[in-house]
């Protein structure tokens, strides 16, 4: 407990799933958390629990990762309520899942604009800050699909990849000003959106079965086992980790099968 005491921290797509999770999580150890929502009212309830929960403080403010200007009202919000960011989390994203020669322009740029561009959005709007007091943590969460190319799912990972590429980018760019960059490549986490998909399947427990039959540990992961990798990267406990990305997925990508 207490292991980001002190610290502020916001978290873009925030308001339900992993982004609550880790907003949850971080005001338990301590931090005042900012939650980034483009759904105001999930946000303010989830807001609202975190405080009631752990005697914290947390805000929601209404944002759109794929506007700039945006992101840069919520980090204005952010540092006016409880100070300075020690913390950004770029955890908003979407599921963008086409077939590549029928894929509509708007389906790649709708891809884009969320999963990559909202991700820079977010280091843009935080990183002059952390540069001048020559401090700060950024976690991103990507995705197994940063590395593990599944048929199907274009072009989501061809986004996942660039946050890859933006985290080792950023990371080495600004170490020498001690801004770290990570990213946290979750698998498959249980989260509404993973239900959502497995019920609209023709057979939702067969679909469900299936997942869970590829997982090596035969379960899927939880949004508080993501959170808790995000609070290690952001805490003064991994000083020297910088331009890496954590895999939390059960092993599953370490798995050959047909």
């Amino acid at each position: 407990m207490n292991r980001l005491t002190g610290k502020v921290a916001l978290i873009t797509g925030a308001g339900r799933g992993i982004g609550a999770a880790i907003a949850d999580v971080f005001a338990r150890e301590g931090a005042a958390v900012v939650l980034a929502e483009l759904d105001l009212e999930t946000a303010q309830r989830t807001a609202q629990e975190i405080e009631t929960r752990h005697s914290a403080r947390a805000l929601a403010v209404q944002t759109d990762v794929t506007q700039s200007a945006s992101v840069q009202h919520a980090v204005s919000e952010a540092e006016h309520a409880f100070g300075p960011l020690d913390i950004l989390v770029n955890n908003a994203g979407i599921n963008v899942f086409c077939d590549p020669l029928t894929m509509t322009d708007e389906d790649w740029r709708r891809c884009f604009a969320v999963d990559l561009d909202g991700v820079w959005n977010g280091c843009r709007a935080v990183l002059p800050g952390m540069v001048e007091r020559g401090a700060g943590s950024i976690v991103n969460i990507a995705s197994t699909h940063a590395f593990k190319i599944i048929p199907g799912c274009f072009p989501y990972p061809v986004a996942k990849h660039g946050v890859l590429g933006l985290t080792r980018a950023l990371g080495i760019e600004y170490a020498p000003r001690n801004v770290r960059v990570n990213a946290i490549a979750p698998g498959y986490v249980e989260t509404q959106l993973t239900h959502d998909w497995w019920n609209a399947q023709p057979d939702p427990a067969a679909a469900q079965q299936a997942t869970l039959a590829l997982q090596p540990m035969k379960r899927i992961g939880r949004p508080e086992e993501v959170a808790m990798t995000a609070v290690f990267l952001a805490s003064d406990e991994a000083p020297f980790i910088n331009a890496s990305c954590i895999t939390v997925d059960g092993g599953r990508s370490a798995l050959y099968h047909d």
